[in-house]
């Protein structure tokens, strides 16, 4: 589940999210398909039993006799999930084939020739945060720009995670830095016990490579904090027990100065219980340069009211809650449009649109504002992201799933427009971007080609291939596919198709679907080592479907999705499966999905819709209670994407989806793999728990594994997450290419 989305502009901080890019090596596997017959076509199932607590059947949800799964480190659950983590490792560890997945995946993960991805910093540097074998929770480092454009770039570490963890006897995940703009000296570090979201801020002066004695530090929780100077602190937090929303976010934002105490600092925004979050923030310019102050409050995922602090007071701008703050460049307030709406000045906009308008003008006179027209999208086209350089805008786009990047002046009354060079029909990713020159990084890759690194000049519109990633399977003889198939009402899904050229169309291929299906995330092509190794180079088909609720297509692709609208969702992802069927691609023998977080619910629902169409499904991180979602850490902030279970029509809706209100007696349903975390504070373990021991209960075989450590990634560090590849795809091998 993503996060909320803050206000996206120019702030006083500046983010460093390095990202590790996995890859993978070879094993000696080797897979022949068997010969055709009927059994070959019916996925292997068992016969639920009749289940005297069927959830169903509760009158009251808190009477649910599995409840006690939900206390996330209770005795008895821990004891519950050691048990059965335990039965998975004995079963698929007994597989000659664990081992070489395990170790195949995490020397790949682990390679020293992998990509760093550069993160611009001010006086011509590049930061990256890196992770190997003797680095295994990771280095914060730093190179010049010259040495990163080198074969062998000469590193200087800032901070040590490993040696930071040692020597505090702390289980510590770097979770990202806050620095102070214009000069990015001070930053605070946010660490989290085990990769939890709720994570401890302390300064750090990137100077002296120190943490700062007497600086600013935050306890631990899910908080947001923007520096408003160098001795003040802007922070949303849970400042007295319960001060919190129902999603589990602050409401309250307090001024912190230098050397006070929590208890000193004094309330300058509130919002109320009832929204999903509030917090209040401060606006700055490329320059790094201090513009004003803004509060946001968000009622729901999809909903912000911001209100901008003018010498005459807070002032509103007169948008939709659902539009969206993308930027804020050459005095410029950048909004991404999602429902139609008109201005007080009679200008009409739709959904998806990039608009730009005059920000401290507009708050001079918001009756009178106008706006002008950055990105129109045209048919299948959408906007991704946006961010800015020294004295440029660049948009990230998607084409039918296929990526572009452009970049925007501002001359005046209107915006000139400029294509950047480079690769066509690939994924395109925007990385770094300069805030003190026109520079940019950017990722293109697909499924079968690793990832190459370029730099783009945002002025020219030329980019240069710096370096690319070494391949880690043979993709010799492997074909990609851009194919559609037709939803249940008539919509065109896409979905991209890799498997072998030489492929025989007789329903034995062992074929993985992937999707995700909702917050308006778009799914794109990507290079997987561990996939490509442990999967497609053993003669598997791997499928990643585009449904309705992602943002391929714009904010009306997610929309459609929505609340009670929400079976299209499931409809697209059946649709796909049955055309891979049709195709003689493969057939639910041979067929297997996996999805996480959002995409686990997906994955949830199709066991107990369909669960004769798949012979595996990899639920990973899920939701799976629907009635129980909101009551249950962030739970409530995606009411807006679900439903509210509490309203009769939303309610009614959600039971009949809910994966664990809808095992059925008598039904025969696959065997499962559930993933999940202790550690995962956004999307509660106990939704695994109780649907596995829900199966339990009506004599259905299951897997599980719970990772003691890592947060929603369920993996923490490099070697969790080898295992957690080997886990996966050992009961893939198992159940689709046995």
């Amino acid at each position: 589940m993503h996060s909320p989305f803050l206000i996206s502009a120019k702030q006083s901080v500046k983010t460093h999210k390095h990202c590790v890019f996995l890859a993978l090596l070879s094993s000696s596997l080797f897979m022949t398909a068997p010969m055709l017959n009927a059994q070959d076509t019916k996925p292997q199932t068992s016969v639920a039993k009749i289940m005297p607590t069927n959830p169903a059947n509760l009158a009251d949800e808190t009477k649910d006799p599995r409840a006690f799964l939900e206390e996330v480190e209770g005795e008895a659950s821990l004891k519950w999930v050691t048990e059965r983590n335990q039965n998975t490792l004995t079963k698929l560890g007994a597989d000659p084939r664990f081992a070489n997945n395990q170790k195949a995946a995490l020397a790949i993960i682990e390679a020293t020739d992998r990509i760093p991805a550069p993160s611009f910093s001010k006086g011509g540097f590049i930061d990256n945060f890196w992770q190997d074998k003797t680095h295994v929770r990771g280095i914060w480092r730093r190179t010049t720009e010259a040495s990163y454009a080198s074969q062998t770039p000469k590193w200087e570490t800032i901070l040590d995670f490993d040696a930071l963890a040692k020597s505090e006897g702390q289980n510590w995940v770097y979770k990202g830095s806050t620095c102070l703009s214009p000069e990015d000296r001070y930053c605070l570090i946010a660490l989290s016990n085990g990769g939890k979201d709720a994570v401890t801020y302390r300064e750090y002066d990137l100077k002296t490579r120190r943490f700062i004695e007497g600086g600013f530090t935050l306890p631990e929780g899910k908080q947001s904090v923007t520096w408003r100077d160098k001795d003040t602190l802007y922070v949303a937090r849970e400042w007295e027990k319960g001060q919190v929303t129902q999603s589990g976010y602050a409401y309250v934002t307090k001024a912190l100065k230098r050397g006070q105490s929590l208890d000193q600092a004094v309330e300058i925004h509130r919002g109320a219980a009832t929204d999903m979050m509030a917090f209040h923030g401060v606006l700055r310019d490329q320059e790094g340069s201090y513009v004003l102050d803004y509060a946001t409050i968000r009622p729901t995922f999809f909903e912000a009211k911001h209100s901008f602090v003018t010498k005459d007071g807070p002032i509103s701008l007169p948008l939709p809650l659902t539009s969206e703050f993308m930027a804020y460049h050459s005095g410029q307030a950048i909004i991404l449009i999602k429902t139609e709406f008109s201005l007080p000045s009679g200008q009409s906009f739709k959904p998806g649109q990039l608009i730009g308008f005059d920000l401290l003008q507009s708050l001079s006179a918001p009756n009178d504002m106008k706006a002008q027209i950055i990105f129109d999208p045209q048919k299948g086209q959408s906007l991704e992201g946006v961010s800015t350089t020294k004295s440029r805008l660049i948009l990230s786009l998607l084409e039918n799933v296929t990526g572009k990047i452009k970049t925007y002046e501002y001359r005046g009354n209107y915006w000139l427009s400029q294509d950047i060079d480079l690769p066509q029909n690939a994924s395109l990713s925007l990385g770094s971007t300069a805030e003190d020159k026109d520079e940019a990084f950017v990722w293109a890759t697909n499924f079968l080609t690793p990832s190459t690194l370029y730099k783009v000049d945002t002025l020219s519109g030329k980019s240069k291939a710096l370096r690319s990633s070494p391949s880690r399977f043979d993709a010799t003889g492997l074909k990609l596919e851009q194919k559609w198939a037709t939803s249940k009402d008539g919509t065109k899904i896409p979905y991209f198709l890799v498997m072998k050229k030489e492929t025989q169309l007789n329903g034995q291929t062992p074929t993985l679907l992937y999707a995700y299906g909702g917050f308006e995330v778009s799914m794109k092509p990507s290079y997987s080592g561990v996939m490509g190794k442990l999967w497609l180079e053993n003669g598997g088909a791997y499928v990643l479907a585009n449904i309705r609720g992602g943002g391929e297509f714009g904010p009306q692709w997610h929309k459609a999705g929505l609340l009670t609208n929400r079976q299209v969702i499931y409809d697209d992802f059946q649709a796909v499966a049955e055309a891979l069927i049709a195709d003689k691609i493969t057939t639910p023998r041979r067929l297997g999905i996996m999805g996480g977080s959002n995409g686990g619910l997906l994955m949830g629902v199709q066991m107990t819709q369909r669960p004769d169409l798949w012979n595996a499904i990899i639920i990973q991180v899920p939701l799976l209670d629907m009635m129980r979602y909101h009551k249950l850490l962030a739970g409530a902030s995606w009411q807006g994407e679900y439903g509210r279970p509490d309203d009769a029509a939303e309610g009614a809706f959600l039971k009949s989806i809910s994966p664990y209100h809808n095992l059925k007696e008598g039904v025969a349903y696959p065997e499962p793999l559930f993933v999940t975390s202790t550690k995962d504070d956004r999307v509660h373990p106990g939704h695994a728990r109780k649907m596995a021991a829900l199966m339990d209960e009506a004599g259905l075989p299951y897997l599980y594994y719970e990772n003691t450590d890592g947060g929603h990634a369920a993996a923490a560090n490099l070697k969790e997450t080898a295992k957690r590849n080997a886990i996966e795809y050992t009961y893939l091998m198992q159940k689709l290419m046995d």
